[in-house]
């Protein structure tokens, strides 16, 4: 019986348990802060934006929305970030990728409050997480942890491998996965568009994150028998429905699902916890600002 490892329950858990985290900090007189800074008319972007400043509300984040013209000049979003940077009232600043062409994103999360960079990309925020130092784990390997826990999935002497070597998923989950700690321990090996034989290593493992952005890539006979399946893709594809597409995974979830022993879903599996651990990474960074000790869930 394969266990649908359900993203949406998982991530409701993790809000509710922030409620006495909040609940600590306002007993203190202080409201964690959010602020997020737009510089885009992609409407992918500006529903991630809004789905964040809900989540917000919702859990009793103050958030603070910015929006920049796309055109602007770069130095207008490096001034809002400073500023943020100065404001007392915010805790963490999330800046929405992508920017535009003229504006160098590195730049960007560099200038960013290390302290306040609650998405964890700051070179010296990198720079902790490979040392075992995390400030804040970034939110979507952090996520994909969550989740492995809440199937009593074990990663200790574990075989894992990860399709994507990206710098938001692919190469943070794997030094998350390799630390001496809970939730890792594991023997990673990380695939990419240049790995001879995939499947062979995917075959190999028992666990795989795919973390690549290609549409339903690994295949069910791409699987050992009772392997963890972590599908961290979202990926549009023509269909013949009212919308004229659908979403799948990096996964093809049918026949994965047959040899898989766990595994999550597309829409519903990972994407709910990366907002909240964003919400997670927030509480994080305000409790650290005051000096207030405060349980996480």
């Amino acid at each position: 019986m394969t266990t649908i490892i359900d993203g949406n329950e998982v991530a409701e858990e993790i809000r509710d348990g922030l409620a006495d985290a909040i609940d600590t900090l306002a007993a203190e007189g202080v409201t964690p802060g959010l602020a997020t800074v737009l510089m885009s008319t992609d409407p992918a972007s500006e529903t991630y934006v809004a789905m964040k400043q809900r989540d917000c509300e919702e859990v009793g984040i103050e958030a603070f929305d910015y929006e920049l013209d796309p055109d602007a000049p770069a130095d207008e979003l490096y001034a809002v970030v400073d500023d943020l940077n100065e404001d007392d009232d915010v805790h963490g600043i999330l800046v929405q990728m992508p920017v535009p062409d003229h504006v160098d994103d590195r730049a960007v999360l560099e200038q960013i409050d290390p302290a306040k960079d609650v998405d964890g990309f700051h070179p010296e925020n990198v720079g902790r997480l490979v040392a075992g130092d995390a400030r804040f784990k970034p939110c979507t390997p952090h996520g994909v942890q969550k989740l492995l826990e809440s199937a009593d999935v074990d990663t200790e002497g574990k075989d894992v491998v990860i399709v994507g070597r990206s710098n938001i998923v692919g190469k943070p989950m794997a030094n998350l996965l390799i630390q001496k700690a809970v939730g890792g321990n594991a023997t990673v090996t990380v695939c990419h568009s240049r790995t001879k034989d995939l499947a062979t290593k995917t075959r190999d493992a028992d666990i795989v994150i795919a973390a690549v952005g290609v549409p339903e890539l690994v295949t069910g006979d791409m699987l050992s028998e009772g392997a963890v399946v972590i599908d961290v893709g979202v990926n549009r594809v023509d269909a013949d429905n009212e919308k004229g597409y659908k979403l799948v995974g990096d996964v093809e979830y049918d026949s994965a699902k047959e040899k898989a022993s766990a595994i999550t879903p597309v829409p519903g599996g990972v994407g709910p916890m990366t907002r909240a651990m964003l919400l997670w990474n927030t509480v994080k960074a305000a409790a650290e600002k005051e000096g207030i000790d405060v349980d996480l869930p």
